[in-house]
C-alpha cells in the first residue's frame, strides 16, 4: 500500500517569501515545471533526484538546494522509501534574476551555517507572531546566497561608529513601536540602511537581535499588567502580541512560567494601594 503524502503549505505574512511548502512523498515523481519564484529546499530524509537545464543533479540531507526562477527541473525519489523536504519559495526579486545562470551552473550549496539558518527560518515560520523575527532571518539568509551566487557585497558596510549609531537608532523605533511592532524593511527605509546590516550592527551594539529585543519589551509590559490583575486576554492585546497563546508561548519561555501562573503571585502577595 502506498503511503499518503503528507503535505503542508502556507503562504506567510513576511515579504519576499511567496510560499512555505513542507512535503513527505514515498512515490511521486514532479514532472519537468519551471516556478516564477527561486526554490529553496532542504532535505531532511532520503535523497531527491532531479535535472536541471538537462544535467542531473542530487538534493542531499546535508545540502542545501537552490533552484532559480524560470528554469524547468523535474525531481524524484533517489530512495525507496522516499523523501521528506522542506521548500521556501522566495520572489525573484529577492535574490535577483541576474544570478539565474549562477545558480543553474552550481545549484548544490555546501554550508552548514545556511542550512541552520533556513532550518531555524521554518521553524519561526510555524509560529504566528514572529514576523520581525522571520524578516531578520531571512535578510541574514539572502545575504548568504548573494555570497554563493557571487555577489560579495550585498551594501557598503558602514563604519564602525556608524553601525553603533544604526544600532542606538533602531532601538529607539523598537522603543517608540512596542505595541504596533516594526517590520525589518520599514526600519531599513527609516534608517537608509540596508536590512542585514541593520540586524548585524544591533546584535554586535547590544548582544541580541532586534526581535529579541522587541519580545522582552513586550513581556516586560505585560509582566507589569498581569502584576496589576489584568486578565491574560487583555494583556496580549495591550503588548503587542497577536493573540493570548502567542502571548503565553512567549512568555513562557522567556520568564518560565504561564502568564496565568506569574499573575497569581500578585493575588498571593497583594499590595495595598489605597
Amino acid at each position: 500500500m502506498v503511503a499518503r503524502p503528507d503535505i503542508t503549505a502556507w503562504r506567510p505574512a513576511v515579504a519576499g517569501v511567496a510560499e512555505v511548502f513542507h512535503a513527505h512523498f514515498t512515490d511521486h515523481a514532479y514532472p519537468m515545471h519551471a516556478h516564477d519564484t527561486w526554490t529553496l529546499l532542504i532535505v531532511d530524509d532520503g535523497m531527491v533526484r532531479y535535472d536541471l537545464d538537462r544535467h542531473e543533479h542530487g538534493a542531499l540531507s546535508d545540502l542545501v538546494t537552490l533552484l532559480p526562477p524560470h528554469v524547468p527541473h523535474n525531481g524524484a525519489s533517489a530512495t525507496p522509501h522516499g523523501f521528506r523536504k522542506r521548500v521556501l519559495y522566495l520572489e525573484a526579486e529577492l535574490l535577483g534574476e541576474e544570478f539565474i545562470g549562477r545558480a543553474v551552473d552550481n545549484p548544490e550549496l555546501d554550508d552548514p551555517l545556511l542550512r541552520r539558518r533556513i532550518h531555524q527560518l521554518h521553524t519561526v515560520l510555524a509560529e504566528r507572531g514572529e514576523d520581525l523575527e522571520a524578516e531578520s532571518r531571512l535578510a541574514m539568509i539572502c545575504e548568504r546566497l548573494l555570497r554563493h551566487l557571487g555577489h560579495r557585497q550585498v551594501a557598503p558596510v558602514p563604519a564602525r561608529p556608524e553601525q553603533s549609531r544604526l544600532a542606538h537608532r533602531l532601538r529607539d523605533l523598537l522603543d517608540e513601536r512596542v505595541l504596533e511592532g516594526l517590520t525589518l524593511q520599514d526600519a531599513a527605509d527609516l534608517l537608509h540602511a540596508h536590512p542585514s546590516h541593520l540586524v548585524r550592527a544591533f546584535s554586535r551594539e547590544f548582544g541580541i537581535a532586534p526581535h529579541q529585543y522587541l519580545t522582552a519589551c513586550r513581556v516586560d509590559r505585560a509582566r507589569r499588567l498581569l502584576l496589576d490583575g489584568q486578565p491574560s486576554q487583555m494583556v496580549a492585546a495591550s503588548t503587542g502580541f497577536c493573540d493570548q497563546s502567542h502571548l503565553t508561548r512567549t512568555f513562557k519561555r522567556l520568564v518560565g512560567v504561564t502568564p496565568g501562573r506569574y499573575a497569581d503571585t500578585a493575588r498571593r502577595f497583594p499590595v495595598d494601594r489605597g
